[in-house]
């Protein structure tokens, strides 16, 4: 019994890994059949950008807080 139960969740796994990438495609396609206004892209891609830098602002100094409150040494030489 234990020999197929690596089988039969490797089979599961791609099924359903499978139907999500067949749903996010079409899902991408129709997506892409629609015409859009550009100044609403831009503004949307520029909003989703700034959004992006500044978490990785913040991942980046709470880093830095982390690792000088665990007593790493993170000067530059």
């Amino acid at each position: 019994m234990m020999d197929w139960i690596p089988i039969v969740l490797v089979t599961f796994k791609a099924l359903v890994l499978g139907t999500g990438m067949f749903f996010a495609i079409k899902w991408h396609y129709d997506q892409g059949k629609k015409e859009q206004d550009k100044r609403a892209l831009l503004r949307t891609v520029g909003k989703v950008a700034a959004v992006f830098v500044l978490l990785v602002a913040v991942l980046v100094f709470l880093t830095f807080v982390l690792s000088s409150k665990l007593g790493l040494d993170l000067t530059f030489p």
